[in-house]
């Protein structure tokens, strides 16, 4: 069955067909640091780390030494990943990134 996103839009739908074509990490550096600002970049990755380590199941003080992510960051990523579409546990399971430091 199709997730049924509620933010769906042409728009978007362009967007990550166009991610979807990248082939290789050197095209996501070419294609997201032309489409993100480098704050957008280093937000987005935070996350990611942010996600990472809380299905490692660290604690909110060493998820904040290690990313320096604010203890509100790491409550809302919490919150996606018991509430949310399951898109980081689906990254995170793919990436095997759970049984590593």
């Amino acid at each position: 069955m199709e997730y049924e996103s509620k933010f769906r839009s042409q728009e978007l739908d362009d967007f990550f067909k166009a991610v979807l074509t990248l082939k290789d990490m050197d095209d996501c550096y070419r294609f997201f640091e032309d489409v993100c600002t480098i704050n957008e970049l280093r937000a987005i990755s935070q996350r990611m780390q942010v996600a990472k380590l809380l299905a490692q199941k660290k604690t909110y003080t060493e998820i904040e030494e290690i990313t320096k992510a604010s203890t509100a960051t790491i409550s809302r990523i919490n919150k996606c990943l018991v509430y949310g579409a399951g898109g980081y546990e689906i990254v995170i399971d793919r990436l095997g990134l759970t049984d590593k430091e």
